[in-house]
């Protein structure tokens, strides 16, 4: 009973299959916030293994539980940190805008960190919320229609496909029915993707149809790995938190002030360097959320740079041109 709980907490949102031309239906939840890919089965009773395991084997199994009570322990631990952080960081906004002189001797351009944001900044950033902060709505004829039309963006001679159909499962959807795949993910990610597809066609081609590189047996699901980037930058630069708390959060703060595409603009540098990392690093279907690691860490890098103004000065951003 232990092992099948803990199994439920590690498959998250069910199999995303990425094979070429070969994709399982969803089973995951909707209710579910957090868009990771993962591939498990559990065929097998916890009774019939341990009938095969010898008593060291079972000692074994018993430690790795304890080790992971152990790491959800430290994960809730964290957890509480992290809340605690936003309550103090929410705290000192509210003082920063009742006493802004004092505070704002403290804002520094050119990289360092901002105490507070200038209106300019906190529109922009509270638009930017507002978009990530939409659900998609399979019900809703304007989601439906940006759906269709990302469709015709990608297979322009192709004809269109009922909303519910094995034919989404060329684009990279786990099932026959997209709506189900966006969970936390929101109407953002398909706002991503399609302007993915319409700024930069060649690359979002490429990406598609997997044009360049050896690719492995095993290939990334396309539409649902831009779901999991696009939540990923959600996550990167923490556009819940309401200020910057790193110097690439401060640097992207000050792109989005002079030009509100900036998230999607960094969202296309995110999935080209995504797609180079995978290739660079000859992975695999189940090795997708290590190199989504990996790309996060090199834009948070590009981002920090002196040199760079604006998403279009990203070294990475030299990919979506070539």
């Amino acid at each position: 009973m232990m092992a099948s709980k803990t199994l439920r907490r590690r498959l998250h949102h069910g199999d995303v299959d990425g094979r070429k031309n070969e994709h399982m239906d969803s089973i995951g939840s909707d209710s579910l916030s957090e868009p990771l890919l993962g591939n498990y089965s559990y065929d097998e009773s916890l009774s019939e293994k341990y009938s095969r395991r010898s008593q060291q084997d079972i000692l074994d199994e018993k430690k790795k539980e304890g080790f992971h009570w152990t790491f959800l322990f430290s994960q809730l631990i964290a957890q509480w940190a992290q809340w605690i952080a936003n309550i103090v960081l929410g705290s000192r906004s509210i003082l920063e805008r009742f006493f802004p002189p004092s505070f704002s001797q403290g804002r520094q351009n050119n990289g360092k960190l901002l105490n507070f944001l200038s209106p300019l900044q906190e529109e922009k950033l509270r638009n930017l919320k507002n978009r990530a902060q939409v659900p998609f709505d399979g019900s809703r004829s304007d989601h439906q229609e940006a759906l269709i039309h990302l469709w015709r963006l990608a297979y322009p001679n192709r004809e269109i496909p009922a909303l519910k159909s094995e034919l989404w499962k060329e684009m990279g959807w786990q099932g026959t029915d997209p709506s189900t795949d966006f969970r936390g993910g929101g109407f953002i990610s398909l706002e991503n993707l399609l302007f993915f597809a319409k700024n930069y066609p060649d690359s979002f081609q490429i990406l598609l149809h997997k044009g360049v590189g050896n690719r492995a047996e095993w290939e990334y699901p396309f539409a649902v790995a831009g779901i999991n980037i696009s939540f990923m930058l959600v996550q990167m630069l923490d556009l819940q938190a309401g200020m910057a708390t790193s110097k690439f959060q401060t640097r992207f703060l000050e792109f989005l002030a002079e030009d509100e595409n900036a998230f999607d603009d960094l969202y296309c540098v995110a999935f080209r360097l995504m797609d180079a990392q995978w290739l660079a690093k000859g992975a695999s279907y189940m090795e997708f959320n290590e190199v989504l690691k990996s790309t996060r860490a090199q834009l948070e890098v590009e981002l920090a740079l002196d040199s760079v103004s604006n998403v279009k000065d990203l070294p990475a951003y030299t990919m979506l041109t070539r």
